[in-house]
């Protein structure tokens, strides 16, 4: 009978694991992210009036869709009640994975502040790499003797109300807006020559130690965790049966 009941507690554990395992989940795939900037930060993208120039402090980076090819990123106040900006990313590959976060920046000329380059959350191949306006792209080219990407599509630059959902104009605009990348000299090239494809064999580990990231954003884990909450059902009920027969 002490044999049941602890089978029976263990079966009760894992289902309340299987019932608590979304949550965690959906904070991975926002990639809720706290920085903390020491100095100015220049970012591209769709933002509040006044705040193309972060200052020092604390923000909270976090994806709002990430359905296609390419990315929409928010930065939020520390308490997430205010957005400051809504950029365009696409995902851009690392060969080497970190435990922490890393933000890259294209340095700038001195007195002038860094421009934010991408965001890599921890364990991931893959990161944020932001596209600039065309104009602000090739200044930045030019500057740090870099490729810059870009989307040469008109979209409004600042916004006097935040951008909440995916769905909105000014995001669908971003998802559809075509993207290249400018060199120092003002040629502008392909998108697959400034960034990084994974090598094949990659894709297979990393698609397997990140289950998650196949999945799209309106997957539901509902389904699976009946199938979890069933079999610990019927493996208690089996084991009890089973006790039975040897009293």
């Amino acid at each position: 009978m002490n044999r049941f009941k602890t089978l029976t507690t263990v079966c009760g554990l894992a289902l309340m694991g299987a019932i608590l395992a979304p949550s965690a989940r959906a904070d991975a795939w926002n990639r809720k992210t706290v920085i903390t900037f020491s100095g100015p930060v220049e970012i591209p993208g769709v933002h509040l009036p006044g705040w193309g120039v972060l200052p020092a402090g604390t923000y909270v980076f976090k994806i709002l869709d990430s359905q296609s090819d390419r990315h929409i990123v928010q930065i939020f106040n520390k308490e997430e009640t205010t957005v400051y900006a809504t950029i365009l990313a696409i995902p851009n590959y690392r060969l080497k994975v970190t435990d922490k976060t890393v933000i890259t920046f294209r340095e700038r000329p001195a007195g002038q502040p860094e421009a934010l380059r991408a965001w890599f959350y921890p364990g991931r191949n893959w990161g944020e790499e932001f596209v600039y306006p065309k104009a602000k792209a090739l200044e930045l080219a030019k500057a740090t003797n870099t490729p810059v990407l870009f989307t040469a599509v008109e979209i409004p630059v600042e916004v006097a109300a935040p951008i909440k959902s995916p769905d909105e104009p000014v995001v669908v605009e971003l998802k559809r807006a075509p993207i290249m990348a400018i060199k120092p000299t003002g040629e502008e090239v392909e998108l697959a020559q400034v960034v990084t494809p994974p090598p094949a064999a990659e894709t297979e580990v990393t698609a397997s130690t990140e289950p998650e990231s196949t999945l799209p954003a309106t997957a539901s884990t509902l389904p699976l965790i009946g199938i979890f909450g069933l079999l610990a059902l019927g493996g208690a009920f089996a084991v009890r049966a089973f006790a039975r027969r040897l009293q």
